[in-house]
């Protein structure tokens, strides 16, 4: 039987040797794609109250993975002019939907940023 020592080495090969394998197209995102993702559903987010009542406006950069569908995955703030803004900058792009983009003619996922504007005039 073999020691510990051993059987560690044996996992570590194992899972050094299956990793390429867990790599597919599948897992690619793209940021250029031949068919931009286009905008279903893009509710907006809301204005922090306290913001408002100060008059603060802001913009918030968001970078967000889209799948072949066209729905987020995944969301993450990339800049904003103000902490304030990213929580609902975060909550309001997770609902929206888009038609996917395309890469070859076929659906993929695509990585894009997009600003949120907080401004108090509309």
């Amino acid at each position: 039987m073999p020691s510990l020592p051993q059987l560690t080495c044996l996992l570590v090969a194992a899972v050094l040797t299956l990793l390429p394998y867990r790599l597919s197209a599948d897992d690619t995102i793209y940021t250029k794609v031949d068919v931009n993702p286009v905008p279903v559903k893009t509710p907006p987010p809301e204005y922090p109250e306290e913001m408002r009542r100060l008059g603060v406006s802001g913009v918030v950069a968001v970078t967000i993975i889209l799948d072949e569908k066209g729905a987020v995955t995944s969301a993450s703030v990339v800049k904003s002019s103000r902490s304030e803004f990213e929580a609902p900058a975060l909550a309001a792009v997770k609902k929206w939907t888009f038609k996917p983009g395309k890469k070859d003619g076929v659906p993929v996922k695509v990585r894009v940023t997009v600003p949120l504007r907080f401004d108090l005039d509309e």
